[in-house]
């Protein structure tokens, strides 16, 4: 007979637990790891190693987590919710705990104890604060989590910062970063926001008392958001319990009260596992006592709304529809040998920075001759400086001599790019796109741009803008909502992009914002749905969430015929295959979607500088960037906003990090002031008679 033992399986959001108790309740077998959508398969491997370690054994199963459903149905296991499995870990192993807190990979929980009763809070519809944002917020600063915690342990400044959401989290942290801030002040401002996060909005007027159980990944191994939590709740170490096993936790609770399911054997465990691709999900046992009424009952819902068309019947097709593409090509011209007028352009977003000169020559305007895309990596201006001396160098090879007889910036970084290389002149992005979009197609009725980390629509009529829509608080549809779903599935975004030109059945994975797309992404997953399959579901999510949340369009009609579609997501093929599907209207896309920003400066620069006879050679241009910081502390109001002065070269300054323009400001004393059209609109109409 086998011998007998309770395991425990914590399926999360990102990564699968699984614990073996023997009869004296002590840990003889655990694994954590990433799963990255492929469960059944990580499962399958656990299954391996306890028999390989445990020899021919039985187990008392008993499953949790967000995606741990799916597992328990194969299984035909039971299943239980993960705050109950944790509360059960709690009072059995640390019952003088008065509160638990457990952040994963998605969701954030909070357990109140008090004697024999308890209180439980879950987040709701953000994921702010969480592991996926952590994750987020090291990709950001191109660091790994661990590396993140190394850099917050040594901080000496906080900097206020949003956790509530990626999109304004990123906003705040390209801020910061802009600004040299050290990158350990920033690395303890993202873990101090997530502590503000997590207890702001769970403890709902509960006092955390200590002893405070802390569980999930993120407060077993990192240092730094444990020391966040305390130094927010001010208490000291000794009042957390930190488990070397804290990420474990729902896991052995699972274990401890397994005991209630059936034991079966290995090989039988396996083969339902196996089974599981060909076969619809089995009912389970599933309890939620102390959840029900809380809100935090597991959806089981797994209906898909619409059926989607592949994007591409098949490779022929999607090789036709690329040479299709080529006819709205923009040409790279090669430098001449000799003297070159150029204007330049400059989009400094929030992410990337790009760049592009074009001739200024009578019968030559607006031809490319040179183009740059490259990220930040949070220092825009010294982004902008390498462009140049690319610029330079490629120059130098082709025995071409540069004059500069104008510039231009737009994007994020506008205003710092100017005055750091002492621009002619800036536009607001929206224009610069429809400058570009104009461009290529000149009666073009309608632009979507698509960035990083923003979205713009722009509706034309006769040549005139007539309309214009921006996202505001949700980056849902925007290219890192693209590439954080690629990279929590473990592909590059090019990879993801060219898979789910390939799929078959994409999935309906609705209009909805990243968290609940995660969820939704894990419905499919339990279905058995491809990567591919979900990858093209994205694209579709993509284009939808633009269709009807941002622009709240009833129809197609407003769109009109002529449709030019740019910005850095739209490099993805998917992307604008699935919007021309929704749309049914062929769409203009650029061989290089990403540098319309920047080109839509330089042809604003070619439109201003006639007249100017003055040019300036590449070597004055990345002379004047040279620059000094110094931090300074506003004393305009009780805020005491900490305020960033860059001194440049020619004595221009720029300051960052006011939240109002009373004190510092980057308009200069002689700045022109607008006039109140109202007012004039007033006076013309009752007092001019």
């Amino acid at each position: 007979m086998n011998k007998i033992y309770r395991a425990g399986l914590d399926v999360g959001s990102t990564t699968a637990k699984i614990t073996v108790l023997d009869d004296s309740d002590q840990l003889i077998f655990s694994r954590y790891e990433r799963h990255n959508a492929r469960v059944n398969e990580l499962v399958g491997s656990y299954l391996n190693e306890i028999e390989h370690q445990l020899g021919q054994v039985s187990l008392h199963l008993c499953v949790t987590g967000s995606v741990g459903m799916s597992a328990a149905e194969y299984m035909k296991t039971e299943f239980v919710q993960e705050v109950v499995a944790a509360t059960v870990f709690a009072r059995h192993r640390y019952p003088q705990a008065k509160a638990l807190i457990d952040i994963g990979g998605e969701d954030a929980k909070v357990v109140f104890f008090n004697g024999k009763s308890m209180e439980l809070r879950m987040n709701g519809n953000c994921a702010g604060g969480t592991g996926a944002f952590i994750d987020q917020m090291a990709v950001l600063t191109g660091s790994t989590n661990s590396e993140l915690n190394d850099k917050a342990m040594v901080a000496k400044q906080l900097y206020p910062m949003a956790a509530r959401c990626g999109v304004f989290a990123k906003t705040d942290i390209q801020n910061l970063m802009s600004r040299n801030l050290p990158e350990s002040d920033i690395a303890a401002s993202i873990f101090h926001s997530i502590a503000v996060q997590t207890i702001t909005t769970l403890s709902h007027g509960c006092d955390f008392t200590p002893p405070i159980l802390l569980c999930g990944g993120p407060l077993t191994f990192l240092p730094a958001l444990r020391k966040a939590f305390a130094e927010y709740l001010k208490m000291n170490d000794d009042d957390f319990i930190v488990l070397r096993e804290g990420n474990l936790i729902p896991s052995i609770g699972c274990a401890l009260r397994a005991d209630k399911a059936e034991a079966v054997d290995i090989d039988t465990l396996r083969s339902r596992l196996k089974k599981a691709k060909n076969t619809e999900p089995h009912e389970t046992t599933c309890d939620t006592s102390c959840a029900t009424g809380c809100g935090i009952i597991e959806e089981k819902n797994t209906e898909v709304h619409e059926e989607l068309l592949p994007l591409f019947s098949n490779e022929a097709e999607h090789t036709a529809w690329l040479e299709g593409k080529k006819r709205f090509a923009t040409p790279v011209y090669p430098l001449k040998n000799g003297d070159e007028s150029v204007v330049i352009g400059v989009d400094s977003g929030s992410t990337t920075t790009k760049i592009i000169a074009a001739r200024t020559t009578p019968g030559e305007e607006g031809q490319i001759v040179f183009s740059h895309y490259a990220m930040n990596h949070g220092n825009p201006i010294k982004a902008v400086y390498e462009g140049l001396m690319r610029l330079n160098d490629e120059a130098g090879k082709a025995g071409a001599n540069i004059h500069v007889v104008g510039t231009c910036t737009t994007g994020y970084g506008e205003e710092l790019i100017k005055a750091a290389f002492n621009m002619d002149d800036g536009i607001i992005e929206t224009m610069a796109h429809y400058r570009a979009a104009a461009h290529l197609m000149p009666d073009v009725s309608f632009i979507l741009d698509i960035g990083g980390q923003d979205m713009k629509a722009i509706f034309v009529e006769n040549g005139a803008v007539v309309r214009m829509e921006l996202n505001e608080a949700c980056s849902s549809g925007c290219g890192t909502f693209i590439q954080t779903f690629a990279q929590g599935l473990g592909y590059d975004v090019s990879t993801f992009a060219q898979l789910a030109c390939e799929a078959v059945k994409p999935c309906d994975l609705g209009t909805r914002c990243t968290v609940f797309m995660n969820s939704k992404v894990k419905q499919v997953m339990r279905e058995g749905a491809s990567v591919a399959d979900i990858a093209a579901g994205l694209s579709y999510s993509v284009v939808r969430n633009c269709l009807y949340k941002v622009l709240k369009l009833h129809g197609n009609d407003r769109l009109g015929q002529r449709i030019v579609v740019q910005g850095g997501t739209m490099k993805n093929d998917s992307v604008v295959r699935a919007f021309e599907l929704l749309t049914g209207t062929e769409v203009a896309r650029s061989n290089m979607p990403e540098m319309m920003g920047a080109y839509g400066c330089a042809l604003h620069a070619i439109e201003t500088i006639y007249g100017n006879t003055e040019s300036r050679t590449l070597n004055s241009l990345l002379g004047t960037s040279t620059y000094n910081t110094k931090l300074l502390n506003c004393k305009g109001c009780e805020n005491h906003c900490l305020v960033t002065m860059y001194n440049f070269a020619g004595g221009r300054k720029f300051y960052s990090g006011n939240k109002c323009e009373r004190v510092f400001n980057n308009k200069g004393k002689n700045s022109t002031k607008g006039e109140n059209i109202y007012t004039y609109k007033y006076h013309q109409l009752f007092d001019c008679y």
